[in-house]
């Protein structure tokens, strides 16, 4: 999709779902580059998601409800892509080819049927030895019921942060009030187009910039606190 109908169809679908409170910057352009992809077999397999609350300052402040009902009811699956090829042989025959490739499918399913509800792709990739997931829509169903594919409806890409522990996996996704917020403080710097009828913040740069970005701010607390973004989830492993 190009850059200039991505953003009219962003403002058109945010508009029809009347939401302009987001939780995830979103971006027309991955956020990582070939040399970063990363590959962790251990982020495969059946998890359910349990929503985590923001670090709070002050009592004063109230972490806002962010998820819907099927990003916290639903299975996650989550396993590497892998691409089937018919050939043929020397000898003319056909000859199934499996082959493996860098990212995974994440799959929502509904926890009475498990029936797909919705779907992502998720490439990982590392950082300044810290890990990453960039997520993108593939298919969804609906965006009543999931946050997690509303803010993603169209092809775009958010950012967020894996932590893996043993059978737990923390997610947190950079949000769009915080990276606005840096914006206007001129603590980063990089390419966005401001979406005016919905009021969000749509980033515009490329990769290339994207990882310059996270290199420089993402593994400094000071920066970007991961502990603060308003998009949490922790997943655990379904045995």
């Amino acid at each position: 999709m190009n850059r200039p109908k991505a953003i009219i169809l962003l403002g058109i679908i945010l508009l029809l779902t009347g939401c302009t409170d987001f939780f995830m910057i979103c971006s027309l352009n991955p956020f990582y580059v070939g040399k970063n992809i990363a590959l962790k077999p251990e982020m495969e397999g059946r998890w359910s998601a349990l929503p985590l609350k923001m670090k709070k300052v002050t009592d004063k402040e109230e972490s806002p409800d962010v998820w819907n009902q099927m990003d916290t009811t639903a299975v996650w699956k989550i396993e590497r892509v892998i691409n089937k090829e018919t050939r043929k042989t020397k000898q003319g025959k056909d000859s199934v080819v499996f082959s493996p490739v860098d990212y995974y499918s994440v799959k929502l399913l509904s926890n009475q049927s498990d029936s797909l509800v919705y779907k992502f792709k998720m490439v990982l990739f590392t950082v300044n030895q810290r890990l990453y997931a960039d997520f993108m829509s593939v298919e969804n169903s609906g965006l009543e019921k999931s946050r997690f594919a509303m803010e993603s409806y169209f092809k775009v890409h958010t950012l967020a942060r894996i932590d893996l522990s043993g059978e737990q996996c923390k997610i947190s996704w950079l949000g769009a009030g915080y990276m606005k917020d840096m914006i206007e403080k001129k603590r980063v710097r990089v390419s966005y187009r401001w979406v005016s009828g919905a009021g969000r913040l749509l980033l515009t740069g490329s990769s290339e910039q994207l990882t310059g970005m996270i290199e420089r701010y993402a593994g400094e607390t000071r920066f970007v606190d991961w502990e603060k973004q308003q998009a949490m989830l922790k997943l655990n492993r379904i045995k």
